[in-house]
């Protein structure tokens, strides 16, 4: 082959080559611009989001906050909201047929009041409140509770200016602070002892009618028998918890009779404790004494026994503060 001819031949491969590299450098010129479209398109639709939560924001600052829910109205300070000034409303628990409160507390108030000459009224509620610290008696007066039967005392004797123990001297006070105490520290966990330890002849002494007391259509055998399940658990745990309940039957009630003969020993032959005007020591021994005093013979008490033959001055005792 002469050189023209493979000039010849060269000169087509030559243009081939030309026209592919025209090809490759359009496909490079149209894929740069499909990614620049591709960028432009991102950054649109960031640019658009941004918009639309900019918008967002301004339309939910723009909206305006629910108004919060109206608070509950606060629930009463006092049972009786149709109180009448300077009345006493007096919470217990229900009375029986043979006394007014089977509970020395409770009967220890009202029998407070009914001495002080401060006009109460005895709110049959059917066992159904408590005090804000869980506990029988409180009272109502004025719109304001009072719990705890020496505070009781103490508040409403402030309020209507009066003072059973005013003409005591200050050691007379003691004896009777002191007193006090062994009665309702001491004496009163060995009382509850015995109801704990003898429910049917506790409900039987006290003329209890359960179905009265609780203001309960239940069967009163139901009734019966829970309370004094109740009565029984809550009662010694109770009991125990004062290291009373650790000692022998026998042990319980000779402390009973002890604490008993030191108030005998105390009233002697005097009309009261200190004299001849009764103080908030006589109206206490009233309360404790009435527990034991109305329970009939036919139910055995031995403390009840011991009052009624070695304490008879404490029955009398008892006898002229109930028609005082």
């Amino acid at each position: 082959m002469s050189n023209d001819e493979k000039t010849t031949v060269a000169a087509p491969v030559d243009s081939v080559q030309q026209v592919n590299n025209k090809e490759v450098e359009e496909k490079q010129l149209i894929e740069e611009q499909a990614k620049n479209t591709e960028a432009t398109n991102i950054d649109n639709g960031k640019s658009t989001q941004q918009v639309e939560a900019t918008t967002d924001a301004a339309a939910k600052e723009a909206t305006p906050n629910p108004a919060p829910p109206a608070p509950k109205p606060p629930k009463p300070a006092v049972h009786k909201d149709n109180f009448e000034k300077n009345v006493v409303y007096l919470y217990q628990f229900s009375r029986t047929k043979n006394i007014p409160s089977p509970s020395p507390f409770c009967l220890k108030v009202e029998t407070w009041l009914r001495m002080a000459g401060i006009k109460y009224e005895n709110v049959d509620h059917k066992m159904r409140y408590r005090s804000a610290k869980g506990q029988l008696p409180f009272v109502e007066v004025n719109g304001a509770e009072i719990a705890d039967s020496a505070v009781i005392v103490k508040e409403l004797g402030a309020t209507f200016n009066t003072d059973m123990d005013a003409h005591l001297t200050s050691e007379q006070r003691n004896v009777a602070h002191a007193t006090i105490t062994m009665l309702e520290s001491h004496y009163h966990w060995i009382d509850v002892w015995w109801r704990s330890k003898n429910q049917d002849a506790m409900l039987q002494a006290y003329k209890i009618d359960l179905q009265h007391m609780v203001g309960s259509k239940l069967p009163a055998a139901l009734l019966k028998f829970y309370y004094c399940f109740s009565l029984r658990r809550r009662g010694m745990k109770k009991v125990r918890a004062t290291g009373i309940g650790v000692h022998s039957p026998k042990e319980i009630i000779q402390m009973g009779k002890d604490d008993l003969k030191v108030l005998a020993d105390m009233l002697g032959d005097k009309t009261f404790f200190f004299g001849e005007e009764p103080t908030t020591l006589d109206v206490v021994v009233f309360a404790n004494v009435a527990q034991l005093a109305v329970v009939d013979k036919d139910v055995a008490h031995p403390l009840r026994d011991w009052v009624m033959e070695d304490g008879k001055n404490l029955v009398q005792h008892f006898e002229r503060i109930k028609e005082k």
